[in-house]
């Protein structure tokens, strides 16, 4: 059926395909995509999960038993065997997903679709992710254990890879016209690069720096502080910060760099909602006497899901959670000893420099007093139909620069730079093999200690009742205010002087409260002595979980589900009450008072059947966009307020010069504002509904799930049933939130529950492609399945056996 549905779009429309809402290229051969001996019709229906497989060079055989949920549980003898047999079974299910993937990282799209994606791939490439990916594969390669195993992977996605003629390929590489390409462990990188670059989209230095000079410091400290007092912090505020030793870097007498950015465009950046939370209770607030521990990353949602769930087990492990498709062991999950999760940490690890070249050859660069040589990295970037493009990027001791006159930028003797710890090579392979095989408190410990990049929050939980969060990754030891703005390339004070050791990154174990929890707030309270900048993201969900997590004496696995679930909007209650106060009711007409009603009776719960949420959406984004419209400001790039910060000028400074319309005569204040705002509110939601019909949350915020290519509704799903937004623990959003709720109680057996909103198949045509997804919008949850041997009586529908060829 969703072949049938895809046809007809195909043949009405002659649809053109979007993918990263870039257009990229049309469709492809109709023959060849509807041909009956190779084309779309070869993909309805269910992978095979039975039998046996010869795979070359597999040493033993190998168990893949699937559950009811077609979640395989894999049981090899050694470890090269199961990181094999990981990377065949990810790629029978996921193949198309994986590899596209590691083209976008890599800046290889105009391989697929043509020219229209070279502004893209030049981005990729002037980000410097092969620079990062190239480097961490030399840090593996220094590892020869890690080596091997990604090697076993690659070799494992090679097997399966080898198995397909075209009849059977996943049917986008129909769609889009082209083929698998041998798996490598350098796109593990490239696919490692990506999530790293994907939870680091809130650096502003750029921004923030024309922002500086348009408004003057007073006016940028008022609307960006450097902390704010109400967050509930992830190390708790009692946190003794007396051990660290380590001298703090301290402020230059070297001024900043003053000047405006000329950039014509900011490249586009990761959605900076890309966050989580995550917590843990320890025994004592339990009602089991167990430690629990939850976890639910926040990302766009897409199908094929970004995650595949799978048990790895050898005689000497055991681990079940979820994995990325493409990279080797569980990435969050829980083994027979330990849990863990993870969240993005507010820890800003990417600063940008501006350069000054000698001349307009631009080989040199001036730093510390001297002209320094630049070098040049050749980007060359494969563009279907068409010559390559061959891109230069000039590199300094900082990085990549990324701006330039060949590149959104026309001064001949400028350019940007970033400095960037992704860059910095790392081993994933070796962070994620010692989590699998972890005990406890100092395996988890001595696992994540060499973490770089991006910063995470690693949340822990033991059977033996321990409980732990550490802020892991490689940060720089900052001068206060470092890294803020824009910095001066040529100043070696500006460089990054040190790094924190790893033993002061912020942490607590086993807190007096009896929980920890992350939900990327500010890592620290002010008495932490290392400079910690303020990026203003978080401020709601923070205080939820924290006072949930203060309201009683026990929790169990159901008041972990309902928190993950709660859809209370923290943000609506500290701003609609100013809102309602200060309206002059006296100008509305019925339609709008009628409105005003839905508002005044409603509990700041965002559920699906409620008006409210709607309304309150509308007019708040309609109030905000009016208040700031000094920074609509076209072609300079200017970082609006944070919205924590927005929210407590207008209910602390209602007549501040800032609420003055630019555009008009008069000198407004909050209470025009409110008046305004919400008269176009009303009038943009009638609309609404005349056009759309009922306004309601679910309608109105329309959350979906989208196919990585998202032109293609047949393999999508829209106007899911889910309440919640962005300020909520259930953080979603239109098509960004909850991508893989997990909850574990440990004990001598772990028993965990799990969803996420799409399916264990990549095929379109599977009835495990998004059967989760109406379970995980109820806030339903599956029993996990953890087997504890190869021979327990889990509910196990088929095995398939993966058996040396040689």
């Amino acid at each position: 059926m969703k072949y049938l549905k895809l046809l007809l779009s195909f043949v009405l429309t002659a649809a053109v395909f979007y993918a990263l809402n870039t257009k990229l290229g049309s469709i492809p051969p109709v023959g060849k995509f509807l041909a009956p001996n190779q084309g779309v019709w070869q993909n309805e229906g269910d992978e095979v999960i039975s039998g046996e497989v010869n795979i070359p060079e597999l040493s033993d055989e190998v168990k893949v038993h699937y559950d009811k949920h077609m979640i395989p549980h894999i049981f090899a003898e050694n470890d090269k065997d199961l990181y094999k047999a990981q990377g065949y079974i990810t790629a029978k299910h996921r193949l198309w997903q994986m590899e596209f993937q590691t083209y976008a990282a890599a800046g290889r799209l105009s391989e697929v679709f043509g020219e229209g994606a070279l502004n893209y791939d030049r981005s990729q490439r002037r980000n410097g992710m092969l620079f990062g990916a190239e480097n961490s594969m030399e840090v593996v390669k220094k590892d020869p254990e890690a080596l091997a195993l990604l090697e076993s992977y690659a070799a494992g996605v090679n097997a399966y890879i080898n198995t397909l003629t075209p009849e059977n390929y996943p049917v986008e590489y129909k769609l889009l016209d082209y083929k698998p390409e041998p798996w490598t462990a350098e796109k593990t990188m490239h696919l490692l690069m990506y999530m790293t670059d994907m939870l680091c989209g809130r650096d502003y230095d750029l921004e923030f720096t024309n922002t500086l000079q348009k408004f003057g410091k007073e006016r940028f400290d008022l609307l960006f502080p450097d902390f704010f007092d109400v967050v509930d912090p992830v190390i708790p505020k009692e946190t003794d910060w007396s051990f660290i030793d380590t001298e703090i870097t301290k402020l230059p007498e070297s001024e900043m760099a003053t000047d405006s950015i000329s950039v014509s465009e900011i490249m586009d950046k990761p959605n900076p909602r890309n966050g989580s939370n995550n917590w843990a209770v320890a025994p004592k607030k339990s009602t089991t006497g167990n430690a629990i521990l939850a976890n639910d990353p926040h990302l766009g949602l897409n199908l094929p899901s970004i995650w595949f769930v799978m048990q790895l087990s050898t005689p000497d492990h055991s681990v079940y959670g979820a994995t990325l498709p493409g990279a080797m062991g569980v990435i969050i999950g829980y083994n027979k000893d330990i849990a863990w999760g993870v969240t993005n940490a507010t820890r800003d690890v990417k600063d940008w420099y501006k350069i000054e070249f000698e001349n307009n050859k631009r080989d040199t660069y001036r730093h510390d007093g001297q002209w320094k040589k630049t070098r040049v990295r050749l980007e060359e970037i494969k563009i279907k139909g068409k010559e390559s493009f061959i891109d230069s990027v000039i590199y300094t001791h900082h990085g990549p620069v990324s701006y330039d006159k060949n590149f959104r930028s026309d001064d001949e003797l400028k350019g940007y730079a970033m400095k960037w710890a992704g860059h910095m090579g790392h081993n994933f392979t070796d962070l994620f093999y010692k989590l699998n095989r972890a005990k406890n408190y100092e395996d988890y410990v001595n696992a994540t200690k060499n973490h770089v990049a991006p910063a995470q929050n690693f949340i822990f939980a033991s059977k033996t009742g321990d409980i732990a969060l550490w802020i892991q990754g490689k940060f720089p030891n900052k001068w206060k205010g470092q890294g803020k703005f824009l910095l001066d390339g040529s100043n070696p004070d500006h460089d990054w002087q040190s790094f924190i050791p790893s033993e002061f990154n912020a942490h607590s174990k086993n807190p007096e409260r009896g929980f920890l929890s992350s939900a990327n707030q500010h890592p620290t309270d002010s008495m932490y002595p290392f400079y910690v900048f303020n990026d203003g993201y978080e401020t709601y969900r923070n205080r939820i979980i924290n006072n949930f997590f203060k309201s009683k004496e026990k929790f169990g696995i159901e008041d972990f589900k309902a928190l993950q679930n709660n859809n209370y909007n923290l943000k609506a209650s500290e701003l609609l009450p100013t809102m309602l106060k200060n309206l002059d009711v006296s100008k509305l007409n019925d339609e709008e008072k009628d409105m005003l009603d839905v508002l005044k009776n409603w509990n700041f719960d965002n559920s699906i059947e409620q008006k409210a949420p709607s309304i309150f959406r509308k007019w708040n984004r309609e109030l905000y966009t009016l208040l700031w419209d000094e920074f609509d400001v076209e072609d300079e790039s200017l970082k609006w307020p944070f919205t924590y910060q927005y929210i407590y000028m207008v209910n602390n400074y209602p007549e501040d010069d800032f609420m003055d319309i630019v555009g008009t005569p008069e000198k407004e204040t909050a209470k025009d504002l409110f008046l305004l705002s919400f008269k176009e509110t009303v009038k943009n939601l009638k609309l609404w509904e005349a056009e759309k019909g009922d306004y309601n949350w679910q309608n109105y915020k329309n959350s979906y799930v989208g196919h990585l290519l998202q032109a293609l509704p047949a393999f999508s799903r829209t106007n899911i049933p889910i309440g919640g937004d962005g300020s909520s623990v259930n953080a979603m959003t239109s098509n960004h939130g909850p991508s893989w709720r997990m909850i574990v109680e440990m004990g001598d057996t772990p028993k965990a529950f799990g969803i996420y909103p799409g399916g264990q198949s990549g095929n379109p045509g599977s009835k495990y492609y998004d059967n989760f997804i109406d379970d995980w919008a109820k806030g339903n949850y599956f029993q996990i399945e953890f087997m504890q041997s190869e021979n327990d009586d889990a509910s196990i529908i088929s095995t398939q056996t993966l058996t040396p060829s040689n």
